[in-house]
């Protein structure tokens, strides 16, 4: 079991299945696989308010890259069941305070792979970052 976490639109937090078709990956989000936890961020960029859920991945489909491209960052399809509902806010405006890169803080891992560009992605996060996410539910 690995730690992930994705920052997407979410339409609906409460739902007990979400499903996230072709979702960009960064920082080892390739290889997200069933049975990995998940941290559900709703992207600020379309609305939401950061950290909305945390889930179990029951199902994790690579997409294959299109022939001639030289450069595709990978993509995958997503199934998660929803195991709890974020009990408190965490999201960029609470994230940007953490921006020494190489503190080694949780917080700063996040900001850095989710908060130091725009792009909505599933990335891969350290034990200590699942740890001090999971205080959240």
């Amino acid at each position: 079991m690995a730690f992930f976490a994705i920052k997407t639109e979410v339409a609906d937090p409460s739902v007990e299945t979400f499903t996230f078709k072709a979702q960009k990956t960064m920082y080892g989000g390739k290889h997200i696989s069933k049975s990995d936890v998940i941290f559900v961020f709703a992207s600020e960029n379309e609305g939401g308010p950061g950290l909305v859920a945390a889930g179990s991945v029951i199902a994790a489909r690579a997409i294959p890259t299109r022939p001639g491209l030289a450069r595709q960052t990978p993509r995958v399809t997503i199934t998660v069941r929803r195991t709890a509902i974020a009990k408190r806010r965490l999201g960029r405006t609470e994230l940007k305070l953490f921006a020494n890169w190489s503190d080694g803080r949780p917080e700063t891992e996040l900001n850095f792979k989710f908060y130091r560009q725009a792009t909505n992605k599933i990335a891969g996060i350290s034990n200590e970052a699942g740890a001090f996410l999971s205080a959240f539910f």
